[in-house]
């Protein structure tokens, strides 16, 4: 299993490589270990919005208080910072919601996406991002068999490859994906949790900064 696992890190390194867009990084360091992410350019509400929140240090913190293995992570709400173990968590944010970026099938949930959660459709019908909560896609991989006919080739072959979360594609704003670090995702995705998904023992984001 370990060989596999590398194998498909080693993938997901070379296909970012090829297919990055252009855009600023950003390093966030966690308990767990950094990880490196990339925000695109083609969606610029979300990619400046995450830049303002990193340089005035919003994220400084903040707890992973989602954490659903084989889906994704998600962190974000400023109410996390310093909870008490016994606290409900998610619905914190900066006072704000965000326009739609959703640029699918350009930019899907293949795993290392950066995405933007937000509350469902039934309250929330323009499908507008939280302010300031986000998720990394672990997901799974995928049979080809699994994969409904007229899919794009780049996106059958990535979660057939490297993984992801198909389901959510056309929902949510994808705005950046991991460079470095999926390995400090995993051992997040990995974490034993209790009540609504939180880990039982924290794993926070101890600062996030800009890549000059």
């Amino acid at each position: 299993m370990a060989l596999i696992f590398l194998s498909a890190l080693y993938l997901h390194k070379a296909m970012a490589e090829d297919t990055i867009p252009a855009g600023p990084v950003v390093d966030i360091h966690t308990t767990l270990g950094d990880i490196k992410v990339k925000l695109y350019d083609d969606t610029p509400a979300h990619r400046d919005n995450f830049l303002k929140l990193v340089n005035d240090g919003f994220y400084d913190g903040v707890l992973f208080h989602r954490v659903i293995k084989d889906f994704m992570v998600q962190t974000g709400d400023p109410e996390s910072k310093n909870a008490p173990a016994d606290a409900r968590l998610g619905s914190g944010n900066p006072g704000y919601t965000i326009e739609a970026e959703i640029k699918y099938p350009k930019h899907f949930h293949k795993y290392g996406a950066l995405a933007a959660a937000r509350t469902s459709d039934y309250v929330n019908p323009e499908r507008r991002s939280s302010g300031s909560q986000f998720y990394i896609v672990t997901g799974n991989k995928y049979d080809a068999s699994q994969i409904p006919a007229g899919f794009p080739e780049e996106i059958a072959k990535a979660y057939t490859t490297v993984g992801g979360t198909p389901h959510l594609d056309g929902q949510y704003t994808v705005f950046g994906e991991v460079l470095e670090g999926m390995d400090t995702v995993e051992k997040i995705q990995n974490v034993a949790t209790g009540r609504d998904d939180r880990p039982l023992e924290d794993v926070k984001i101890i600062s996030a900064t800009v890549e000059k």
